[in-house]
């Protein structure tokens, strides 16, 4: 008996039901696809060249083998299409627009595959959803999203590894990610962060956490068992790393760390994971993957094959409104056209030739300019302003790379400082060399230090009509000494510049 063959038989259902319900929701699917195609080829991409998501192609083929897998017990269900979905769709299509406007990839990630997901019920309805509801939910690990937890693990692999480094009786500073021994120095970089490592084990502990466990409880431990192993594996990794070092050369080390953690790290951590949850494994190998009886008593009314066509057509519309209203927006003009940065001269401080190795990178921005100046005294401090005319996905001022440390180099972040009323301060390193900032965003006419706030202020001058003009202002100086803080020569010159958002305002030259 083929597929189609056993659906008839045991749902009653005709086999050109099933096959509306299948080409609808394949045409729902393809509309997606076409209609956010930039967004799905940034979504592959990252799949593709960006290791920590690498894990991210996997995921399309294990979702068709769990459908795969449910087929006997979903041929046991009646497809019926679920037209309140299309709400739900609705709000896929303004998310995405949110995402638009704000810049926001990870938004537009999420609601390309929150439209794949919510197409299916719209289509099948919620009976067939609730059999499929474990493939669903497993369907979001195609979301590249978890880089935002870096900064929290570097600083907790760093915690790990001074604590080991104490333990081990190795002489060690730590500063922020930045780890000193006798023999070398060390920073827990993003790469060394465990991230692309956690996000895997997740997706990993998630999928067996389902095929192997019946009881909630141990599904539960085994994920957050995978969670904390993950973590502590990376900062013993880290400390193995330095441990090495001190006993060799700290060449000779990050040689070793690459190979072990790129090749075999991985494979040790899920095999000793798998290996102490098989005992607890409670769920046989002959287990259905749901009881359709439960899900569905009796087989309902077969409901005609148009109207998973209708309900393909209502999907379709409901989800192309937030993208059809983004193309409207998208067109506005910006309300000026720089056509250069001029900065300041301000009393006690005086603006000299030169200008520091180190500038903040924002790529696409219509104009900036950057200057040392220097007090009575000879410190130097460094004022940088960037402005956009209106920000898009080719140039926006919170976005990947964008900001205080310039890509290909070794700057790197150090830590968060106490920041002044509507900015923030940032401390950056490179090398021995550790650099005090200010940054304060002007965005839709607020003054902010906010990532978020300056996003949402984009957001609404991108969807209500506000101010397009959106600019950055750093104050910036090296330490004398290591140990000594810039803040006090920054704060002094803060207070000669004046208020911020008039300082970005006056500077910016219309053309």
């Amino acid at each position: 008996m083929n597929d189609m063959s056993e659906f008839e038989a045991r749902t009653g259902a005709t086999g050109r039901g099933w096959r509306a319900a299948i080409i609808a929701w394949a045409a729902v699917a393809v509309a997606i696809l076409l209609l956010l195609r930039n967004d799905v080829a940034h979504i592959f991409n990252l799949w593709w060249n960006t290791d920590t998501f690498g894990h991210c192609l996997l995921i399309p083929p294990i979702l068709a083998y769990l459908v795969w897998q449910r087929r006997s017990e979903l041929s046991a269900l009646t497809p019926k299409p679920w037209y309140p979905a299309a709400i739900l769709m609705v709000i896929g299509g303004a998310g995405w627009l949110v995402g638009e406007a704000s810049g926001v990839a990870l938004l537009r990630h999420m609601a390309v595959v929150g439209l794949l997901i919510v197409s299916v019920p719209l289509v099948f309805g919620l009976t067939v959803s609730r059999g499929l509801a474990f493939v669903l939910f497993f369907a979001l690990f195609m979301i590249p999203a978890g880089e935002q937890l870096v900064p929290i693990l570097q600083t907790v692999t760093a915690a790990i590894c001074i604590k080991l480094l104490e333990w081990s009786g190795i002489p060690a500073f730590i500063d922020g990610v930045f780890i000193a021994i006798p023999n070398g120095n060390f920073e827990v970089a993003e790469a060394c962060s465990g991230v692309r490592f956690l996000i895997a084990m997740i997706a990993f502990s998630v999928l067996v956490a389902n095929l192997c466990f019946k009881s909630w409880t141990r599904r539960i431990l085994f994920v957050l068992s995978a969670i904390a192993l993950s973590i502590i594996a990376n900062g013993i990794r880290a400390f193995g790393t330095i441990y090495i070092s001190h006993l060799t050369t700290p060449g000779f080390a990050a040689g070793v760390d690459h190979i072990i953690y790129g090749w075999i790290f991985f494979a040790i951590v899920m095999f000793l994971l798998v290996a102490v949850g098989w005992r607890f494994f409670d769920r046989p190998v002959d287990d259905p993957a749901f009881d359709p009886a439960r899900l569905q008593p009796a087989p309902p009314a077969p409901s005609a094959p148009r109207a998973a066509y209708v309900a393909a057509a209502i999907g379709i519309a409901a989800m192309a409104a937030g993208p059809v209203y983004g193309l409207v927006v998208a067109n506005r003009a910006p309300d000026t056209q720089t056509a250069a940065i001029v900065l300041p001269e301000l009393v006690g401080w005086q603006r000299i030739e030169g200008r520091a190795e180190w500038q903040p990178h924002y790529k696409g921005v219509s104009a900036e300019a950057i200057a040392r100046y220097v007090d009575g005294e000879g410190q130097p401090i460094d004022l940088y302003i960037g402005v956009f005319d209106r920000q898009s996905e080719d140039g926006e001022l919170i976005g990947y790379k964008q900001g205080l440390l310039p890509p290909e180099t070794d700057w790197s972040w150090a830590r968060n400082e106490k920041g002044p009323p509507n900015g923030r301060a940032q401390q950056i390193k490179n090398g021995g060399t550790v650099r005090d900032n200010w940054q304060f965003f002007l965005v839709n006419g607020k003054l902010t230090g906010s990532d978020y706030t300056a996003k949402i202020e984009g957001l609404k001058s991108r969807l209500l009509g506000g101010e397009t003009l959106a600019g950055t202002l750093v104050i910036s100086a090296d330490r004398r000494d290591e140990l000594v803080s810039a803040m006090p020569t920054i704060e002094r010159f803060a207070a000669a510049l004046g208020p911020v958002d008039t300082v970005i305002e006056t500077a910016t030259v219309e053309r």
